[in-house]
């Protein structure tokens, strides 16, 4: 079917969006990025240059906004583990450890198997903390959290490429994988059925999309399955309509061709993704392929600043909206938070399980 919009628009029409409850309401914004430094089978000295050039503008886009805790936007970067070189990473451990982001893991893999899934990621991991990245838990293990590359978590191809690995959230889960951010893939075929939510998924190894359905988060409940799943709002978009007539997807993919309008950032709110029994809390994930020039804009040139001045001025008035920059370890933490039923102010509990990565720390 076209766009693949049978997958998930039934679900979109039967979902009842949370009651927004007594204001205010608080605006988790946590910006993800498939960062590819050498997209496009770019040189090493291409990719050097395009990280430097993040290194020199991302600060001069975030460092005009502040959020209600004085902190500027946070970049998520998933970095992938095929690219991995030592002098990129360099150049971006500079740019998180001036207290603008944090590196996670990115993966693409292709006829893969889970043996060799589990070994590539362990030893990635180790390199990920050799510059200071990744968070360790209470009981010293080495935690990270994950986009899978094209889409393709869990073999959710009908063809099986870019994966093969049906037991894949059991290997993420056994590796130290604390939550998923692959979603929402839309129009991919790779998007699931269950949308705009928080959710606990079971794996069944012997057949590939397990995360297709799951349970909720919820206040007071506890953790169920192989992984946590945050997915960012996927809605139709009616106010840029193709032809005047019909609407767009609305998937969170903020990119040169799609820039972050007011009213897509309206539109990502609106979704209300959240823990249920948690109104007042909103969890916005958006994305974007960061390292391409044509997505520069987005990121940290006129529209990021566009986006970001709706932002402050729509949802940090501190009476009905609070605004809250997240990396995904903190959405993460914060979400768990909620399910534990804490109580008070959202920013004591940025560090709840997990704390900053040593990098972090250092700064």
């Amino acid at each position: 079917m076209l766009k693949n919009v049978h997958l998930w628009l039934p679900a979109y029409f039967a979902r009842r969006k949370p009651f927004p409850g007594p204001p205010p309401t608080h605006v988790f914004f946590c910006f993800v990025d498939h960062y590819e430094p050498l997209w496009l089978g770019a040189s090493p000295e291409k990719g050097l240059e395009r990280v430097r050039h993040w290194r020199e503008e991302y600060p001069k886009m975030a460092g005009r906004f502040r959020d209600a805790e004085g902190r500027p936007p946070q970049h998520t970067f998933f970095y992938p583990a095929e690219e991995y070189r030592p002098e990129l990473l360099g150049e971006l451990s500079a740019l998180c450890a001036a207290g603008y982001g944090e590196v996670e893991i990115h993966l693409h893999h292709d006829n893969d198997t889970a043996p060799h899934l589990r070994d590539g990621i362990e030893e990635y991991k180790l390199k990920l903390r050799g510059h200071g990245h990744l968070p360790s838990d209470g009981d010293g293990r080495t935690r990270y959290g994950f986009i899978h590359g094209n889409w393709c978590l869990d073999n959710s191809r009908r063809d099986g490429r870019w994966c093969g690995v049906n037991n894949e959230l059991q290997v993420l889960r056994e590796t130290g994988c604390y939550a998923d951010f692959t979603l929402p893939s839309a129009p991919s075929e790779c998007q699931t059925r269950k949308i705009n939510s928080i959710y606990y998924a079971t794996d069944d190894p012997q057949r590939p999309k397990s995360h297709d359905t799951g349970i909720d988060v919820r206040v007071g409940g506890r953790p169920t399955g192989d992984l946590l799943l945050i997915q960012g709002p996927l809605a139709l978009n009616w106010h840029d309509r193709k032809f005047g007539l019909l609407p767009r997807i609305e998937n969170a993919d903020v990119a040169g061709q799609s820039p972050a309008t007011a009213s897509r950032v309206d539109n990502w709110i609106r979704q209300r993704v959240g823990v249920l029994g948690k109104p007042d809390w909103v969890f916005v994930k958006v994305h974007t392929h960061g390292c391409q020039e044509k997505n520069f804009s987005g990121a940290f040139g006129p529209t990021a600043v566009a986006m970001h001045e709706h932002l402050q001025r729509r949802y940090n008035d501190g009476r009905n909206f609070v605004l809250h920059y997240v990396t995904a370890r903190e959405a993460y933490n914060l979400v768990k938070a909620a399910e534990a039923g804490k109580a008070g102010p959202p920013d004591q509990f940025r560090n709840f399980l997990l704390p900053p990565p040593p990098l972090t720390v250092r700064a």
